[in-house]
């Protein structure tokens, strides 16, 4: 699927073709052993995620915990056109090449997650989730 890339004011919508729902592939990671290996998998990780489109919406940074006891680690939540990109990327060679100098140093989990659609809103949700109809 083709996507654009412009800088834009859209909260992150820029990379999306018209009409598609962005996915994310999200990474807790706690324990992390800095060394080689971590090193070069956050050297060549970029290489993998840009066939796909992906690009990091965040990376690691020191989260402002409000509720619940955060426990410590590093978040990390990359931004794909779409479901299809997210699975192409972590099922491609490239990334499982690599992906085990995160596995082996770092007590990870790793999740694709289907984001949503422009105008979305929880009374919206809950309709689905009731069965009901939503217009």
């Amino acid at each position: 699927m083709a996507f654009t890339r412009a800088a834009s004011d859209d909260g992150g919508m820029a990379n999306t073709a018209p009409g598609t729902i962005p996915a994310y592939a999200v990474a807790y990671l706690r324990d992390v052993d800095f060394g080689d290996e971590i090193i070069r998998y956050m050297r060549e990780i970029d290489a993998t995620l840009e066939p796909f489109g992906g690009e990091f919406i965040v990376h690691g940074g020191q989260p402002d915990v409000r509720e619940g006891d955060w426990g410590g680690g590093d978040l990390v939540v990359i931004k794909f056109p779409d479901k299809e990109a997210a699975v192409r990327w972590y099922e491609s060679a490239a990334y499982q090449r690599i992906a085990a100098l995160r596995e082996n140093n770092s007590h990870s989990i790793v999740a694709l997650v289907e984001g949503v659609a422009p105008g979305h809103t929880g009374s919206k949700r809950v309709d689905e989730l009731l069965g009901r109809q939503v217009s």
